[in-house]
């Protein structure tokens, strides 16, 4: 008799294992990401080099009391006070990859005529104020288009490690290219120190320039305004509450912070009363430790956002305590700032100030950028640079004034106080949790 097998076969067949689902690729294998994020780095190495060259420009060859080295800082933020709101909307408006080329290539023509006056004998203060004012102006219409593009180079779930990665390499650059501006500009002075980033925005433009995603003219809405547009922006901002409470507190951290960053370089290079007299070697460490801070900070974001599922740095516990935790060891670092072995501590607690504010700078983008509709991108940004940005040069004439007429050190630790009242929008909010 032949056995029955039929009954011995299983009910229900196994299932069979699911597909494993594609990784993607590494950020730097995206041809158009890495042409941004190399075109971003070579800017930034150039720009390490002009935020000592500026300032000590005005402080050396042209003899600027504190006073006008505060306006020289005013007018490196002016354009976003001033073109803040309609450059969004104007962004919303145009190709932005050829936004970022042509602001590249200006910024290029501008620095450039600095080593050329001072060669003819002929730079002034107000040419000084003027560049710097030009430069701001390019950089708002750049940072604008340049965030809004980012969401179209990479997908949504990828924009933390996205703005980790520049981030992290603009640290990089800056980390090294204040210390070795200040052994350029030692070697041949600051005027003609501001070439390398004259040629550094030539070499941002061209790698920009070969961007292959489609970057087409975005299509008008018919009947639209300019001010109805910007409106748009302002409500859209100010009626999300996680959007308010991170433009206020970054706003007031802005604010204070310029109050005392328009004052240090006059502290540490000037040679009156009250100054330090460093060389532009030692002045230059002060940012490249900012600068590693910073890189430190971006890498623990990273890391922890991949443990945490990509979402670290965009909770508000820990964008409070990155804010609160920053502007004490900037506080502390203050009385230590002496031509002496003190000066040691206070460039590493300056540093690590902003490794403790990584999460908040680099989270704060990220959840700006997955809320915020493409469309409405150009104009939420700029609104954001309009308030935050806009901010600097009211800080920085407010330094100006403290720094005149009160003393240098005055103007820093009123600065670095006010840091600390940063936190209470974000920390008083209470739908800003998510």
């Amino acid at each position: 008799m032949t056995p029955d097998t039929t009954a011995a076969a299983p009910a229900t067949a196994p299932a069979a294992p699911a597909p494993a689902l594609p990784v993607p690729p590494p950020l730097w294998r995206l041809p158009d990401f890495r042409r941004l994020w190399a075109g971003d780095t070579v800017s930034q190495a150039g720009t390490a080099v002009t935020v000592l060259a500026l300032p000590l420009v005005a402080i050396g060859p042209l003899g600027a009391s504190p006073f006008g080295t505060g306006l020289l800082v005013m007018c490196e933020y002016l354009g976003f006070l001033l073109l803040g709101l309609p450059a969004g909307a104007w962004v919303d408006r145009m190709r932005r990859r050829r936004v970022m080329v042509v602001t590249d290539l200006v910024r290029a023509l501008l620095l450039a005529s600095l080593p050329v006056a001072a060669w003819c004998g002929v730079l002034t203060l107000p040419q000084l104020y003027a560049v710097a004012f030009g430069m701001s102006v390019c950089t708002a219409f750049f940072d604008i288009a340049y965030q809004s593009h980012l969401p179209g180079l990479v997908a949504a779930d990828r924009l933390l490690a996205a703005n980790v990665a520049l981030e992290s390499t603009r640290t990089v650059t800056a980390a090294g290219g204040p210390g070795a501006g200040g052994a350029l500009i030692a070697a041949v002075g600051a005027p003609l120190a501001l070439v390398a980033d004259a040629v550094s925005f030539l070499a941002s433009a061209l790698l920009l320039s070969r961007i292959r995603r489609p970057d087409p003219r975005p299509e008008r809405r018919p009947g639209t305004r300019l001010r109805a547009e910007i409106g748009e922006g302002l409500r859209f901002v100010f009626r999300t509450p996680v959007l308010r409470a991170l433009t206020l507190t970054a706003a007031v951290s802005n604010l204070c912070g310029t109050v005392g960053a328009s004052m240090l370089l006059v502290l540490l290079a000037g040679e009156g009363e009250g100054g330090l007299g460093l060389s532009p070697f030692l002045c230059g460490l002060v940012f490249t430790a900012e600068a590693a801070g910073g890189f430190l900070g971006s890498l623990l974001t990273a890391r922890v956002a991949a443990r945490l599922g990509g979402r670290f740095g965009e909770g508000r516990v820990v964008m409070c305590g990155s804010v609160v935790v920053s502007g004490v060891l900037w506080l502390l670092a203050l009385p230590f700032f002496q031509a002496d072995w003190r000066f040691a501590v206070a460039v590493a607690l300056q540093g690590l100030g902003w490794t403790a504010f990584m999460p908040f700078k680099i989270g704060s983008v990220a959840l700006r950028q997955r809320l915020v509709p493409e469309p409405l991108l150009g104009r939420v940004t700029a609104t954001f640079r309009f308030v935050v940005w806009g901010c600097m040069p009211l800080g920085a004439l407010l330094g100006a004034l403290l720094g005149q007429y009160a003393g240098v050190r005055t103007a820093l630790w009123a600065g670095a106080l006010g840091e600390l009242l940063a936190v209470l929008p974000l920390a008083l909010s209470p739908r800003s949790r998510r």
